[in-house]
C-alpha cells in the first residue's frame, strides 16, 4: 500500500517525472472501481431492485479490480523505472552495446503489458458498471455516473500508454500481438 501511495504521490508531483499518465489513468479506474463496487452495495436489499446476490457479485469483483488498478499504478510506475534503468545502461563495446539494445526492449515490452493489463481491468469496471444499469439505487446515479467517466479516461489512459510503448518495440510480432490484444479491450 506505502509503494503505490507513493506512486499515486508521485503523479500529483508536477517536479517528478519518474511517474505519469499510466499510473495516473490506473489509479482512476481503481477509483471507479471503488464507486462500483459502492453503488453495488448501496443497491443491496432494496426492495424492487436486483437479488443481493447481483450486487454482491458486482461489489466483490469490483473492490478486487479497485486493488489490482491501485497496486497496477505502481507497477507502471516500476515498469517506466525498468526502461530509464536500461537506457542508462553502458553501451560503449559491441557486448555492451547489445545487452544495452535487449534490456531496452524487454523493458520496453513490459511497460507496454502493464498498462495493457490495466487497460482490461478499467475495461470489466465499465462492465460492470453496465451492469448496474439496469437495476442500482438511483440514490447513487452520480456516483455511478462518475465511476463510468474514471473507467473510461483510465482504459483510455492506459491505452495511450500502451500505444506510445509500442513504437519503441522492436520486434514487430511482439508489438502487433500487443496491439491486437488492445484492438479487442477497445471494441465497444
Amino acid at each position: 500500500m506505502d509503494q503505490n501511495m507513493s506512486a499515486f504521490l508521485r503523479v500529483l508531483d508536477a517536479t517528478d517525472n519518474s511517474t505519469g499518465g499510466g499510473t495516473a489513468s490506473s489509479v482512476a479506474g481503481a477509483m471507479a472501481a471503488g464507486l462500483t463496487a459502492m453503488v453495488a452495495r448501496l443497491s443491496m436489499g432494496k426492495k424492487s431492485l436486483a437479488p443481493p446476490e447481483h450486487y454482491e457479485r458486482i461489489a466483490t469483483e469490483a473492490e478486487k479490480l479497485s486493488r489490482e488498478l491501485f497496486d497496477g499504478g505502481f507497477e507502471d510506475a516500476a515498469a517506466f523505472e525498468r526502461v530509464s534503468t536500461a537506457y542508462k545502461m553502458p553501451g560503449n563495446t559491441a557486448d555492451t552495446k547489445s545487452s544495452r539494445s535487449r534490456a531496452i526492449q524487454t523493458a520496453m515490452v513490459h511497460a507496454a503489458e502493464v498498462p495493457l493489463s490495466n487497460a482490461g481491468r478499467c475495461r470489466r469496471v465499465l462492465e460492470l458498471g453496465r451492469d448496474l444499469e439496469e437495476s442500482y439505487n438511483t440514490n447513487a446515479a452520480s456516483d455511478l455516473e462518475c465511476a463510468g467517466y474514471l473507467a473510461t479516461a483510465g482504459l483510455k489512459g492506459c491505452a495511450a500508454n500502451v500505444r506510445i510503448n509500442l513504437a519503441y518495440i522492436k520486434d514487430r510480432k511482439i508489438s502487433k500481438e500487443i496491439e491486437s490484444k488492445l484492438e479487442a479491450i477497445l471494441k465497444d
